[in-house]
């Protein structure tokens, strides 16, 4: 047959917007495409809530694709193996409770696993600011702010959009990206104990990965913490590429925000 470039660009276009449209009004919204927001959106997704993940670089993963130190392998303690199994990425028993799998089997897994749930993915958006309003006599996030990462990195000063969202989730890792923009911008006060962000400590991985499970809640009316920005955010350590409590509290916060809208 023969090939019509314009119905190509048509049909990458009209599809695309499509997708984008079906994402303006969100149940839930997550930035950062690590393994906790992968996770998370896809167990949103498969009890049927629109879900729509939005990630600043071209590639999906966060600091799973790399493994430790570029060596492409991650492991996961025995409490977080079971998430891998229900996805179905094959693991290695190495030790007793020490389980590993292969970063990019892992990853790729769990995107498909997310989208084939019907998670939407936007890569190479960033989410430069939220919406704020007051909802039952309280500040709440209601909404976020993207643009074109290409045009944030070039400094271009072109406006961003707007997608409202019933709930946010912040997986952006150790920059707590969309936190420190709530916090810079608004004078406001989060549900930490000093009403601000208290800072990723040190690295122990025993510490941190309970933390990551026990941080990952709202953090202010309508913002949800997951992964590594759950600790950023609440004053725990990092874990370094030991991922099982990264997966566990995409889990969490899915069933957290699932008991909220379960309720409206």
């Amino acid at each position: 047959m023969a090939i019509d470039e314009v119905v190509i660009t048509e049909a990458i276009a009209t599809t695309f917007f499509e997708k984008f449209r079906s994402s303006l009004n969100l149940d839930v919204a997550i930035v950062g495409a690590g393994p906790s927001g992968l996770t998370a959106s896809w167990k949103l997704a498969e009890k049927g809530y629109n879900v729509a993940i939005f990630e600043r670089k071209l590639s999906i993963g966060g600091g799973m694709w790399g493994g430790g130190m570029m060596w492409n392998i991650i492991v996961v303690q025995e409490e977080g193996k079971h998430i891998l199994d229900e996805a179905g990425i094959p693991t290695k028993k190495f030790k007793e409770g020490y389980y590993t799998a292969d970063a990019i089997t892992a990853t790729t897994t769990l995107a498909s696993k997310a989208t084939l749930a019907g998670v939407k993915i936007f890569n190479c958006m960033s989410v430069e600011d939220v919406m704020l309003r007051v909802v039952d006599g309280e500040k709440r996030v209601t909404g976020i702010v993207v643009n074109s990462s290409p045009i944030e990195i070039a400094g271009l000063h072109v406006d961003p959009v707007v997608i409202k969202c019933k709930f946010l989730i912040d997986s952006t890792g150790h920059d707590l990206e969309v936190i420190n923009t709530l916090i810079r911008k608004n004078d406001v006060r989060l549900l930490t104990p000093s009403g601000k962000i208290e800072g990723e400590k040190s690295m122990w991985a025993e510490i941190a990965e309970a933390h990551t499970i026990e941080n990952t809640k709202e953090v202010f009316p309508g913002l949800y913490v997951a992964g590594m920005a759950a600790n950023a955010c609440f004053g725990s350590y990092r874990m370094g590429p030991i991922f099982g409590g990264m997966l566990l509290s995409g889990v969490k916060v899915a069933e957290e925000i699932h008991k909220k809208l379960s309720n409206k």
